[in-house]
């Protein structure tokens, strides 16, 4: 068996996967992020990441940070829209030690205002970095108008002003509310057995007291197509062309139409036409992002301000063709081996695979095993990807920084 799952009597729900390696990798994976976000507390759910590491009842800031960084270990966080994570990299003989640091931070972290007030200060330089980056910036800008009136369109990162009335207790209400222990789970990796794994688990995250979510996540507001020029005075042009698409349960079909169009090998659709055969753009990408009840498909390129309607009408050309002429067998089997191997290489990242099976555990109460997903990309016809790509490439946006 690939993984070994469990559950803690709280609800938090643990996955490991053995493997012979000197090195663990461990992640709690909490269900909560900026979409759980009232408006009154934007960029709250991305503070609470960044004040996890400012102390607990049992460690000052400097303890949390030296605690595996002593060890040779590393431990950080991250937030996404949906969710939470605090992961941990040591030695295997260390993975106890990660743990309990990890179930520390998560569950007794006091967020003191003194470190609070200094960590804003962190996060604004951090929307000042996003705002000097045209091509990172597009990306959050076009979400929002392409979300305008869900839980989804907004930054994660929040705004200034907001940011500077939150404190402790705005934290403590909002993780109080969202990180509830049947939103949780417990995901490692390494070379120690399955049931080692569940015992550090059960030792540091069962004393936390069961709760359960008590709100349901609102279905995102209709879409409607726009189209958006703004003047950044920017050297170059930079163009996302995106709509909504498919929920990650749904997301197989839709990822390789994406890896065809615009993945990250030379020989993808878009970066053939657009740059290799007219050199009209040095950047250009297609990318999915999978929610748990929607998604967002977009294309991005950046370019001369006198080459943007040409890359855009080349591109147009594109989806055009994958909109209504199937691919060839041979192009098929080609698309799928590329994907089945891009897959396989980026599982040997015990890293990323520990926090990929720990999102879809949290979201199916499930993982495919690889050989499962290869099964699945292998089963998908011409028909099938035509089909997916006339659903999801029609009524695209467009936002355009110039």
């Amino acid at each position: 068996m690939e993984f070994s799952t469990y559950t803690l009597p709280n609800g938090i729900r643990g996955i490991h996967r053995q493997v012979r390696n000197t090195v663990a990798h461990c992640a709690l994976v909490i269900g909560a992020g900026s979409r759980d976000e009232h408006p009154a507390e934007y960029g709250l759910a991305h503070l609470t990441e960044h004040a996890f590491f400012k102390g607990t009842e049992r460690r000052k800031a400097w303890q949390v940070n030296c605690r595996l960084e002593n060890l040779g270990g590393e431990l950080n966080a991250f937030t996404t829209k949906e969710d939470t994570t605090i992961h941990a990299t040591t030695l295997k003989g260390d993975f106890a030690k990660a743990a309990e640091l990890i179930a520390d931070i998560a569950f007794r972290s006091t967020f003191p205002d003194r470190e609070l007030e200094r960590e804003k200060e962190v996060i604004v330089d951090e929307i000042n970095t996003y705002k000097d980056s045209p091509a990172d910036l597009i990306y959050d800008t076009f979400e929002d108008m392409l979300f305008e009136g869900s839980e989804l369109g907004h930054n994660i990162l929040g705004r200034k002003a907001s940011l500077m009335r939150y404190d402790g207790q705005a934290i403590r209400a909002f993780t109080a509310r969202t990180h509830t222990t049947d939103q949780m789970v417990f995901s490692s990796i390494g070379n120690f057995s399955a049931k080692t794994a569940e015992a550090v688990a059960a030792r540091y995250f069962a004393s936390q007291p069961a709760s359960q979510r008590g709100f349901v996540r609102a279905a995102p507001a209709p879409y409607r197509a726009f189209e958006k020029t703004v003047s950044k005075h920017t050297h170059q042009t930079h163009c996302i062309i995106g709509s909504r698409a498919f929920g990650i349960s749904e997301d197989r079909r839709l990822a390789l139409v994406t890896n065809i169009l615009g993945g990250p090998c030379a020989n993808s659709l878009l970066n053939i036409v657009v740059r290799e055969k007219n050199g009209l753009s040095y950047n250009i990408e297609a990318s999915y992002t999978p929610y748990s009840d929607t998604g967002i498909v977009a294309i991005y390129f950046s370019s001369e301000n006198g080459n943007t309607a040409q890359c855009i009408d080349l591109i147009e050309g594109e989806l055009h063709r994958l909109r209504t002429t199937p691919l060839t067998a041979r192009q098929l089997s080609m698309a799928k081996k590329q994907f089945i191997a891009q897959l396989a290489i980026s599982s040997e990242s015990n890293e990323g695979y520990m926090l990929g099976a720990g999102k879809s555990f949290l979201t199916h109460d499930d993982v495919d095993t690889m050989e499962q997903v290869y099964a699945k990309v292998r089963s998908l016809t011409a028909v099938q990807l035509t089909e997916v790509a006339e659903e999801v490439f029609s009524g695209m946006s467009r936002l355009i920084y110039k």
